[in-house]
């Protein structure tokens, strides 16, 4: 009986995330990759929160340094996706800084292929640090795939079942 509540409950509970999953596939919006905020409070509330961020994963490295888990392979991992998480929220706080905040650059869609950043010409250069600023997925996706690999080694390392078992 236990296993036919079962099924039902999940494809009660499966059904309506495929259909909404489908949906979201064959029947897209437009999809912006970097999201604008409202007014100044917005904006000082997200970039508050990258520098929280930027503290947070600082005090990570630091902490494993301090206690030497960094020897082990779990923890390096880890620590390199705390640190490509550092380096993408400083490039995502300039972006946001740039754009948003002071109106340094200004970028207009021509396409759906192509943007015009436009720098003041008292700073040149700004175009190009802003466009890099820009490219955070080049920072965020290894984090991700670093933060996956050392969760992974925590599972790899742990003593199977049947050896928990028999210790017992």
């Amino acid at each position: 009986m236990k296993t036919h509540l079962k099924k039902r409950l999940n494809h009660f509970l499966m059904t309506p995330l495929l259909t909404s999953i489908l949906l979201e596939l064959y029947l897209p919006a437009i999809g912006h990759a970097t999201q604008a905020h409202s007014a100044p409070e917005g904006l000082y509330t997200h970039q508050l929160a990258h520098i929280f961020f930027i503290i947070s994963m600082c005090s990570l490295i630091f902490w494993l340094k301090k206690h030497y888990l960094t020897d082990q392979k779990g923890w390096r991992y880890i620590q390199y996706a705390a640190a490509c998480l550092v380096i993408w929220n400083i490039g995502a706080f300039t972006a946001h800084a740039l754009d948003e905040q002071f109106v340094l650059v200004n970028v207009t869609r021509l396409d759906n292929w192509r943007i015009e950043i436009v720098e003041p010409v008292a700073y040149p250069g700004l175009a190009l640090i802003y466009y890099f600023c820009k490219l955070d997925h080049l920072l965020c996706v290894p984090a991700l795939v670093f933060l996956y690999a050392g969760l992974r080694q925590f599972k790899k390392d742990l003593p199977n079942k049947e050896s928990r078992e028999t210790a017992a």
